[in-house]
């Protein structure tokens, strides 16, 4: 089993900057990608980003492009998502996701392992 635990979240006004973190535990020497999507209230789970645990891809939603970076730290078990230019159109909760295989990373139904997200809130 893997666990993911979300951090960062908070309230900033547009134009603003938030890191978020994501520690795995557990088993997590298996994991090939991580990802980061996000649900606003009423609507459905979207993919925001993922990273491959090794190697160099990273992949970002085309709503984000320019605005959010996604980076890892293996010592630390550790993915960032970089959230810069907040618009209130960002507020979501955001969730962290991991899974042993790379694929359809942009889908929900990829990932095995899910954080509790953490609330970030955009305000005008």
């Amino acid at each position: 089993q893997v666990q993911l635990v979300e951090s960062g979240g908070g309230l900033v006004q547009a134009g603003g900057s938030l890191r978020l973190s994501c520690a795995a535990s557990g088993r997590t020497s298996g994991i090939s990608v991580m990802g980061w999507f996000r649900q606003a209230p009423g609507k459905e789970r979207e993919f925001v980003g993922a990273i491959s645990w090794r190697g160099d891809s990273t992949y970002h939603a085309d709503s984000v492009k320019g605005r959010f970076t996604i980076s890892r730290d293996n010592a630390k078990k550790t993915v960032y998502l970089q959230m810069n230019s907040l618009k209130p159109e960002d507020t979501a909760v955001y969730y962290c996701a991991a899974d042993r295989s790379l694929g359809t990373i942009r889908s929900i139904v990829h990932y095995d392992y899910w954080g509790q997200g953490t609330q970030v809130t955009v305000s005008s």
